[in-house]
């Protein structure tokens, strides 16, 4: 009987190369069930420090979108007050969403992100 380690290093292989995919999936999830969102959080923090150059591009997306998404709602809760946060609040859902599909997309064709400190889409 061979006790061969390959098999099992292709597996964790294979699971470290979907952690972005999952990682997205939890943000997408998340604009239902909120704490999916922190959970990929947590998951990007975890996984970028040892990740293949590309996937840290991703990963950075990622926690960023969760940074500015955060402080966009922020803005747009204070905004509610004068009467233009609700449409601050629309806005960086879309945004949220836009960008969180564009990552998905590009991490689906194993493709970098450009430029993943951006604030934009």
């Amino acid at each position: 009987m061979s006790t061969d380690p390959e098999p099992q290093n292709s597996a964790e292989l294979l699971s470290e190369e979907k952690m972005p995919l999952i990682a997205y999936a939890l943000y997408i999830i998340g604009v239902i069930f909120p704490l999916l969102t922190l959970a990929g959080l947590i998951l990007a923090y975890l996984k970028r420090g040892e990740a293949p150059d590309w996937h840290k591009g991703h990963y950075t997306y990622l926690i960023r979108t969760f940074w500015i998404g955060l402080l966009i709602s922020f803005v747009g809760l204070i905004l509610t007050f004068v009467g233009i946060g609700v449409l601050v609040l629309i806005a960086c859902g879309v945004w949220y969403l836009v960008r969180t599909i564009k990552g998905l997309l590009r991490f689906n064709s194993r493709r970098p992100i450009d430029n993943p400190t951006t604030w934009l889409i």
